[in-house]
């Protein structure tokens, strides 16, 4: 199940296929707004003006990290680190229209260096250096919310909606054809636009 959404319209996309496949379904040309996704790699094929990468799915990762895979030595400096800076955007992208703009504009190039710094410095531990790697491949697409009215630091919306998708799929017994998915997804596409 594949959602796209924006103020005025939700589509539903049921599609075999988890990767990009599915995506360059949807997205035959370039999108010309801000794609808000999660961390996988199929969200790279689509040619967009520009990204928000989802804050929420890289602080779930270090939880996942700290609770099933021992992380070690090293470990929770980075995490420590990560978390301030991720709480350190959110709080500024909340009083981004309560602070004068140049103000704004400082706290974002102060964050900015911060990322890079946490980029840029040599970590010991394995777990952090992997997540480091995540960090650098979406380096540009982490704070877009920071400068685009309108555009959230997470996709929760998404994930709200394909849960409540999903639990009236299994209640149905699932769609068991692709025209009966093609219904589905239309039918929860007219039910989630607002």
């Amino acid at each position: 199940m594949w959602y796209y959404a924006n103020a005025t319209l939700s589509y539903f996309m049921v599609d075999r296929s988890r990767g990009s496949p599915a995506l360059l379904n949807f997205f035959t040309r370039e999108f010309g707004g801000t794609l808000v996704s999660e961390l996988r790699s199929a969200y790279n094929e689509v040619v967009c003006v520009r990204r928000q990468t989802c804050l929420v799915h890289l602080l779930r990762e270090l939880e996942h990290t700290e609770r099933h895979k021992s992380p070690g030595a090293g470990w929770s400096e980075f995490a420590q680190k990560l978390r301030r800076l991720w709480g350190d955007a959110i709080r500024s992208w909340r009083k981004q229209y309560q602070l004068p703009h140049e103000t704004h504009l400082s706290r974002r190039a102060r964050l900015t260096a911060r990322l890079e710094e946490l980029i840029k410095a040599a970590w010991n531990n394995a777990h952090a250096r992997r997540l480091v790697n995540r960090l650098r491949r979406h380096q540009d697409d982490l704070f877009t919310f920071l400068n685009q009215p309108g555009v959230p630091f997470d996709n929760n919306l998404a994930e709200r909606a394909i849960r409540a998708a999903v639990i009236l799929g299994r209640n149905t017994y699932g769609n068991r054809s692709s025209q009966r998915a093609n219904v589905h997804s239309i039918l929860v596409s007219i039910f989630f636009t607002p």
